[in-house]
């Protein structure tokens, strides 16, 4: 008797244990499959773990990959807010360099302290810092000079290949919209802007089911292009997150903007952040209302059918205006464009 009631109660506190076990695999799996991504480097938040900073840096966990999105503009701040929010950069799948631009490349070093193998993507360009490679049929010749006057002697390489300020990191450079995997694709388009003029910056795009999942880092081709481009892969945008590029723009180009997004690419939800402006976040957040999502440094976003963001505050603060004010009037996005552009941001 006393047997059985032993077998009995060591088999209800074995049944017990699976199921506990079952319900936290089950668990640990459903978190594992929600998409979302996650703003870890930006100008305003109010994560107090977190340092404000001006660039931009976000990890995207999105159909089974884990990508990290540009590095900002420091290395001690990334390192700092990476495991303010316990994000492990040694489990990447891969890592997208958006453009050259010191805020966003300029805490790679960090991440090739702790991830030197990680494979990287960058845009190529002629001569850019990524590295580069051109035939040498590029350059016109001379013939009848003597050897010591000609390039290599006379007798170049079939393709002549250029340097990078990342020695040794695992790079590839795309320079053409390509699908890199399944689904995810790297939009590579070319800024006709004056002060970013010939500019090559590739934005992340991902087709799920809801849709594209967009995220850009400075628009610089222009955000309505990118989108185009987009809607090339699928014509139905549901979400983007980042840097619009419209820090000084004018109402009038900021309204056509958000109208065009909402009205012509009908754009489900957007969530802005880095470049996009005051203006531009206000503008935005009147044309999409609830389908505006504040994404400020530290918040994480949960994808899918009805985005939304852990935090529920959906616009900046004036705490938030001052610090992105400041940064602003320091950063490579109005210092591309001039003097008089700096001055305009130093004066709003």
């Amino acid at each position: 008797m006393r047997e059985t009631q032993l077998f009995v109660l060591m088999a209800a506190i074995g049944s017990a244990w699976l199921l506990s076990s079952c319900a936290t695999t089950s668990s640990t799996s459903a978190t594992a499959e929600t998409a979302r991504i996650t703003v870890l480097y930006d100008a305003f938040g109010k994560d107090a773990a977190m340092t404000k900073d001006w660039g931009y840096a976000a990890l995207v966990e999105i159909n089974g990959k884990r990508i990290l999105f540009d590095t900002g503009d420091d290395p001690a701040i990334l390192a700092k807010n990476v495991k303010a929010k316990g994000v492990d950069l040694t489990k990447l799948d891969f890592v997208v360099l958006s453009h050259r631009h010191s805020d966003h490349v300029s805490g790679f070093s960090y991440l090739l302290s702790v991830n030197p193998k990680v494979k990287i993507y960058a845009p190529k360009e002629g001569f850019g810092i990524f590295g580069s490679d051109l035939p040498s049929k590029f350059y016109r010749k001379d013939g009848a000079l003597p050897a010591e006057m000609r390039y290599y002697g006379g007798t170049p390489p079939e393709i002549m290949k250029f340097g990078t300020v990342f020695p040794g990191a695992n790079i590839q450079l795309i320079d053409k919209t390509t699908e890199i995997v399944a689904g995810i694709s790297l939009i590579a388009l070319v800024s006709d802007a004056p002060g970013t003029k010939e500019l090559k910056e590739l934005s992340l795009a991902i087709n799920t089911a809801d849709g594209i999942v967009l995220v850009v880092a400075c628009s610089h081709p222009g955000i309505e292009s990118i989108v185009a481009e987009a809607a090339t892969i699928n014509p139905h945008i549901h979400f983007i997150a980042g840097g619009f590029h419209l820090v000084v723009a004018q109402d009038p180009a900021i309204e056509k903007v958000a109208t065009t997004l909402h009205d012509t690419y009908k754009v489900d939800y957007i969530a802005p952040g880095h470049c996009t402006g005051e203006p531009t976040f206000a503008a935005l957040q009147r044309t999409f209302a609830d389908h505006y999502l504040y994404a400020g440094l530290g918040t994480t976003l949960d994808l899918g059918a009805n985005p939304h963001p852990a935090s529920d505050r959906r616009a900046l603060d004036e705490g938030d205006l001052r610090t992105y004010r400041a940064l602003l009037a320091q950063s490579d996005d109005v210092s591309d464009g001039g003097p008089e552009i700096v001055h305009l941001a130093q004066t709003k």
